[in-house]
């Protein structure tokens, strides 16, 4: 068991999540999906939750796919989200640095977890950071945050859809750097999903969001 610091508190208008008051919009609304970009967004969720799938079973097998693709069918149909546009554009480079960079950081953290494991007398603490996203859509939001949560040592626990913001515990704080490089390494992860499937505006945005609406450790 951990011994948790307190959650870090939000910075500027980054509200708490006991109270969440108005924040600035994020941008232009999204358009307007027809039947055709509502089955492309359904063949993309699809896609994602065989991935989820593949990497959940940790082996890449013809019956691991098919099974994917049957179990991502049932959750389309048997539970139904809200529809999740998808305006970005698939980058092939980028994508394949984010999958690079995934695997090597599920490395690391497993290294890392298991050294902590091994530890004798060792108590990890852990802490609660509120990470305001630079790209509110609800695509990079669910990215974003299924990517952290696969990777041992951080995990999600609440995701604010209206204000863009994912509540992470992270393990082994020993002080406010190790918060400020948890912080970092989300907006890392953020980065490399809208580089790989976003927009060309979101990509742009990614340069010009102000640091402020970051979290202060």
């Amino acid at each position: 068991m951990t011994d948790d610091l307190p959650p870090v508190p939000p910075a500027g208008d980054l509200p708490a999540p006991a109270g969440r008051p108005p924040v600035d919009a994020e941008g232009p609304p999204a358009p307007a999906v027809g039947r055709g970009g509502r089955r492309r967004d359904q063949a993309v969720a699809l896609g994602w939750l065989v991935v989820v799938w593949l990497l959940l079973w940790g082996d890449v097998s013809w019956g691991n796919l098919l099974g994917g693709l049957l179990v991502g069918a049932a959750v389309l149909v048997f539970f139904p989200l809200p529809p999740v546009t998808f305006g970005g554009r698939v980058r092939p480079g980028a994508l394949l640095v984010l999958a690079v960079t995934f695997v090597a950081e599920l490395v690391s953290a497993s290294v890392h977890v298991a050294a902590i494991a091994v530890r004798p007398g060792y108590r990890p603490r852990g802490a609660i950071i509120a990470v305001p996203l630079r790209i509110r859509t609800d695509l990079n939001l669910a990215l974003t945050a299924e990517v952290i949560s696969l990777v041992p040592g951080t995990l999600i626990l609440e995701v604010d859809r209206d204000h863009g913001v994912l509540y992470v515990h992270v393990l082994d704080v020993r002080g406010p750097a190790d918060l400020t490089a948890g912080r970092d390494r989300i907006l890392a992860v953020e980065r490399r999903v809208v580089r790989a499937v976003g927009s060309a505006e979101e990509v742009r945005r990614l340069h010009t969001e102000t640091v402020d609406r970051r979290t202060a450790p």
